[in-house]
């Protein structure tokens, strides 16, 4: 009996995984959302996120989990972002370490702006993971779009942010 569960659970854990590997978020279409939501990490996140307030599709760019080190004017110069871009819809977000309280982060930042919809920009095998963060901490009233930035992932990396994500999933279950 114990081998049975044993197996059916590792089984489970394959197929899963599987899903996970291959069925990779994709990138969002022209949808129309408050604020544009883009936690720090791999490469192509925050000119994504750029790209759409230069293009309209969002008001607003909250970048959550930048380290403490990083100036405005720095962060400015490094993405070509306008002084008046930073003034007005651009804010650094300074109090997130991980992907949990990046979701922390923006669920303030959303609560003072009262924001009703949002565009997340991730990594396409961290875009599971970060909107179930976001989901457990927004009310549901806020729209998440997903907006995957596509990236090229060692099966090492695939591995880790699956389990990852099954450990997010099994604490939002248990609460703890």
């Amino acid at each position: 009996m114990i081998v049975r569960l044993i197996s059916t659970l590792i089984l489970a854990w394959m197929i899963g995984f599987l899903w996970f590997a291959f069925a990779l978020p994709q990138p969002a279409g022209d949808q129309q959302t408050d604020a544009v939501i883009v936690p720090t990490g791999s490469a192509g996140r925050i000119p994504h996120g750029l790209e759409i307030l230069d293009e309209g599709l969002a008001g607003q760019m909250l970048v959550t989990g930048v380290d403490p080190e990083v100036k405005p004017a720095e962060f400015a110069a490094q993405f070509d972002v306008s002084r008046r871009d930073m003034n007005c819809c651009v804010t650094l977000g300074f109090a997130a370490v991980d992907t949990r309280s990046n979701a922390q982060e923006t669920a303030e930042w959303v609560a003072a702006r009262e924001i009703t919809s949002l565009r997340l920009v991730t990594a396409d095998w961290h875009m599971r993971r970060a909107a179930h963060e976001l989901e457990l901490v927004l009310p549901a009233n806020v729209t998440i779009v997903r907006d995957a930035v596509q990236t090229e992932l060692q099966l090492k990396g695939l591995f880790l942010e699956y389990n990852k994500l099954l450990a997010s999933w099994l604490s939002g279950l248990f609460d703890f």
